[in-house]
């Protein structure tokens, strides 16, 4: 007979129970052990990549985030397809309207374009093949230069096109309507003072901009500096242009139109720099106050009889040096000369109507000693341009009727009769007027009627 107290059936099997609930404990506790874990490591590594906490504002939501990073968070990336190298357009994009000049370095047309309608100006490169150099380095550097001199006084150069011959390169660049040598040429009387003073600013700013950037241009005169209607200036043809060398390395000394040339030029300087441009910007001046060119020399020994008439003669105390430039040996000057003229008082009885401040600027661009001549940002900075009268702005510039885009010129029509002029209609005499017509006889005055 067995004990009442001996295990039973059912007790092994609550016995069994709560081991196996005791194991299911254990194995619970673990695994969120382990969970707990994974977490903290999680949270430490976003710890290490999060950035430095930086100051609530008063407009953060609660999670610390402004509305402008949750919006620009949700904000899709919007692709777009990068430029990359291709094949040049052809200038059968272009409708050729009319031949406008041709210069040293290219022939200038008007075009169109086909596919945006623009009138655009075409500048056809002249390759030299008789030096067989391959292509032309004056050419090379207005492509390089032009994409460099961003300005809103410098021509832009829009795309470079190739024609039917692989050798045939053609500029792209915006059509302005006049260049000032032509407008002036059509002009019964110069620029008023103030438009003077809004060309010439605007011409000195792009001179300014050009020398910051280490460039010369080399040919500044008035056919290579255009003018819209608008009264807009961009100086063109960067064909001579070059970036300035370091001191003293050899230069060409066959630079700049003769009547634009400076003096050292003329007596063959081999080394020169910003104020070869600065002597050009001078005589632009002088020819926008006459109207015309003020040294038309036809060769450069009378180029620099007109440059001593004007300027005075050079002596070694006003340009030191001046003796030993190569061309200075040749020339029947004393040494010791003291009636040498003053360039200032030169200048007031060539041009009387110029002001004390506007004679004072031009007499130190056409400065002989080129020393002595200002950089482009002292012109600017000259008080001939706040004096009165003040720059003429763009908008109330004149317009003129454009040759290079074949506009006519309407004829002149008569004015209003003034107040006053009807007292002269009494000595009128008409006698004249018939005077080779037949009369009809008859009582009165009849005319034939042919």
């Amino acid at each position: 007979m067995s004990s009442r107290w001996a295990d039973s059936e059912a007790d092994a099997a609550e016995s069994k129970r709560r081991k196996k609930e005791k194991e299911e404990k254990k194995r619970l506790k673990l695994q969120k052990q382990q969970e707990e874990a994974e977490a903290a490591a999680r949270a430490a590594a976003q710890q290490e990549s999060r950035p430095s906490k930086r100051r609530r504002l008063s407009n953060d939501d609660e999670d610390g985030e402004s509305p402008k990073e949750k919006t620009d968070s949700q904000r899709n990336l919007l692709r777009f397809e990068a430029g990359g190298w291709g094949p040049c357009r052809h200038a059968s994009n272009f409708e050729t309207l009319n031949h406008i000049e041709e210069g040293s370095y290219g022939w200038v047309s008007r075009a169109r374009d086909l596919a945006t309608g623009q009138i655009v100006a075409l500048k056809k490169i002249k390759m030299d093949y008789s030096q067989q150099d391959g292509f032309p380095i004056t050419a090379l550097r207005e492509i390089a230069i032009l994409q460099r001199a961003r300005h809103e006084n410098v021509v832009d150069l829009q795309e470079v096109v190739t024609g039917n011959n692989p050798n045939e390169v053609i500029l792209v660049m915006p059509f302005v309507e006049h260049d000032l040598k032509t407008l002036q040429e059509d002009m019964s009387e110069p620029f008023l003072a103030s438009e003077t003073k809004t060309l010439l600013r605007q011409l000195t700013s792009a001179l300014s901009f050009l020398h910051e950037n280490f460039i010369l241009h080399r040919d500044l005169k008035t056919s290579n500096i255009l003018l819209s209607n608008r009264g807009h200036l961009k100086i063109a043809d960067f064909g001579m242009a070059r970036y300035i060398p370091p001191p003293g390395a050899p230069l060409t000394q066959l630079v700049v139109t003769l009547w634009y040339r400076a003096p050292e030029l003329l007596l063959g300087a081999e080394t020169y720099g910003t104020e070869i441009d600065v002597w050009s910007l001078g005589c632009i001046f002088a020819e926008l106050l006459l109207g015309a060119p003020v040294l038309q020399g036809k060769n450069e020994v009378d180029e620099l009889a007109l440059i001593f008439a004007l300027c005075g003669v050079p002596t070694e105390k006003s340009w030191p040096g001046f003796w030993r430039l190569p061309n200075a040996k040749g020339l029947k000057i004393p040494r010791d000369s003291s009636s040498s003229l003053k360039t200032a008082s030169q200048i007031r009885t060539k041009f009387p109507f110029l002001t004390a401040a506007g004679v004072d600027l031009l007499s130190s661009m056409l400065a002989l000693n080129p020393d002595l001549r200002p950089t482009a940002g002292e012109v600017l900075r000259h008080p001939y341009f706040s004096e009165a009268p003040k720059p003429k702005p763009m908008e109330l510039f004149p317009t003129f009727p454009s040759k290079a885009g074949q506009e006519r010129r309407r004829k002149a029509s008569p004015n209003a009769p003034k107040r006053g002029d009807a007292q002269g209609l009494q000595n009128l005499d008409f006698s004249s007027i018939f005077a080779n017509r037949e009369e009809q006889a008859g009582a009165g005055f009849q005319l034939r009627v042919v």
